[in-house]
């Protein structure tokens, strides 16, 4: 394939909810960026706490930022115009173009009332992204198949032809049920829309794909579509997940011989990615948990962001997690809050304007000599910064609402020095401290801060390179997925005239 050659936008839709739509966009934008196009992803709405800010200082799904990576190009609100952020399981955010413009009831999201306001609005983010990449690698939401949003869609199959876009219909095969799926959808849809379906996709294959040769016949049969591949179940590729869904699977037990660290498993947990280089990171054992003796046994606890930062901690302090908390740091335990867990340790959260609930006041766990009131503006960017007692340059992103400062007289100093010499969080001694910036724990220089009064314990003290490992990850996904599609039909697919 000529690499000047222009591609129509490729959209991959669902079944369902968690079939592996984002890493399947992801696999393919590190496919073409191989290839020698110049991709970039696209999802009008996406519904996530897991953010992510821009290099101008907008606010994006981290799916999308994970997927921009993947393509080798920055992220863009483009990219991911529309995000909805749950505040509670009837209450969500709502940001567009990179900014909240309020909070909304799932009805009143909904509504066709200013529904084609918003339509204006993501049409155009895909509009000027077209102009600047090719192809546009598209993502849809949930189902393609939810008949009673019809009317309302944004993201699934509207979106697919006001872009022109072939689309390719991904199935979970583990889930089972996936004829019924793949052919209910296919029959659910439009005249108009199955004139855009030109692909379908079985994904999380288990076990020997020549038994399922006369399954993709059949689907084939049925669907009048073809099966553009099969691709397996994988274990040993490691991509950002979009949900934090699994997290309680990685409640685990103390390790010997590693570092243990607990991330305490909130409610309403948010950049739970936070996480995942320390996860990766030979030296260390990392779980989440909310259980308070697997707390207090922990060499290391993390408090997460929270969307809810006054529910979470009352729940902490109901729960006996709070006491848990404190209780280590008495023995000698380090404690680090990072965003919403920041504004946890201190002592008191006060929200005057209700900006997350009824409550006003809620006493903090009393860690760091610091109050936070909780304000409607919200800080969004991107920062470098270099830790105070340090001189190697880090980098980090802040998404945050509330001010946050040190009670007078306190004995305290910063954690961190950023760029313009202003002075960032809080910390008592390297045993507690707080900090508004996500994405510390992806540098090196402050992971080994973390670990060095550990160093005991650890088997090996090898550090580890994050971007190297993620660059890594990316090129295994695109060789899996090439291995079990075929290239050349997608690639025909987006080139031959209808």
């Amino acid at each position: 394939m000529n690499q000047s050659t222009q591609l129509r936008p490729l959209m991959f839709v669902g079944t369902g909810s968690d079939v592996g739509k984002s890493i399947i966009v992801s696999a393919f934008a590190r496919i073409f960026l191989q290839d020698g196009y110049h991709p970039a992803p696209f999802k009008a709405q996406n519904m996530a706490l897991n953010s992510y800010a821009t290099p101008e200082g907008f606010e994006i799904g981290r799916a999308q930022a994970v997927q921009a990576e993947a393509a080798g190009v920055p992220c863009h609100t483009d990219m991911n115009p529309l995000l909805l952020k749950p505040t509670t399981d009837m209450q969500t955010q709502v940001v567009l173009h990179g900014k909240p413009i309020g909070n909304q009831s799932a009805y009143e999201y909904f509504r066709k009332e200013g529904r084609e306001a918003l339509r204006a609005e993501v049409y155009g983010a895909f509009d000027r992204l077209a102009l600047r990449y090719n192809p546009i690698v598209m993502e849809g939401a949930g189902s393609v198949s939810e008949i009673n949003l019809r009317e309302v869609d944004l993201v699934n199959m509207p979106m697919a032809i006001h872009a022109g876009a072939d689309v390719i219909l991904v199935a979970d095969i583990d889930r089972g049920g996936v004829f019924a799926s793949v052919y209910g959808s296919v029959l659910l849809m439009t005249e108009e829309e199955r004139r855009h379906l030109k692909g379908i996709l079985i994904n999380k294959f288990r076990g020997d794909i020549r038994l399922f040769e006369s399954g993709v016949k059949m689907i084939e049969e049925l669907c009048g579509v073809p099966v553009v591949g099969v691709v397996p179940y994988y274990h040993d590729i490691m991509i950002e997940e979009e949900d934090s869904v699994a997290l309680q699977t990685k409640n685990l037990k103390a390790n010997a011989g590693k570092v243990n660290i607990a991330v305490v498993l909130l409610r309403h947990l948010s950049n739970f990615t936070d996480f995942n280089r320390l996860e990766r990171d030979p030296r260390v054992h990392l779980f989440f948990t909310n259980n308070t003796d697997e707390i207090e046994k922990a060499d290391i606890i993390l408090i997460p962001g929270s969307k809810s930062t006054i529910d979470d901690l009352y729940e902490l302090r109901k729960n006996g997690v709070a006491q848990a908390i404190v209780q280590a740091h008495r023995q000698g335990k380090t404690v680090m809050g990072i965003c919403g867990g920041y504004q946890m340790m201190g002592q008191e959260v006060c929200d005057p304007e209700h900006q997350e609930g009824d409550v006003e006041r809620l006493p903090g766990l009393g860690l760091l000599p610091i109050r936070t009131v909780m304000t409607g503006d919200k800080v969004t960017q991107q920062v470098t910064f270099r830790m105070k007692h340090s001189d190697v340059p880090c980098k980090g992103y802040e998404i945050h609402q509330g001010r946050t400062s040190v009670v007078d007289g306190a004995q305290a100093e910063a954690v961190n020095v950023m760029a313009d010499g202003a002075e960032e969080g809080c910390m008592v001694d390297r045993t507690c401290l707080g900090t508004y910036i996500h994405g510390i724990l992806d540098n090196s220089a402050v992971v080994d801060f973390l670990l060095e009064p550990f160093a005991e314990k650890m088997e090996t003290r090898k550090a580890f390179d994050y971007e190297a490992f993620k660059e890594e990850q990316y090129e295994k996904l695109a060789a899996h997925v090439r291995q079990h599609v075929d290239m050349e039909l997608v690639y025909k697919i987006m080139t031959q005239h209808d």
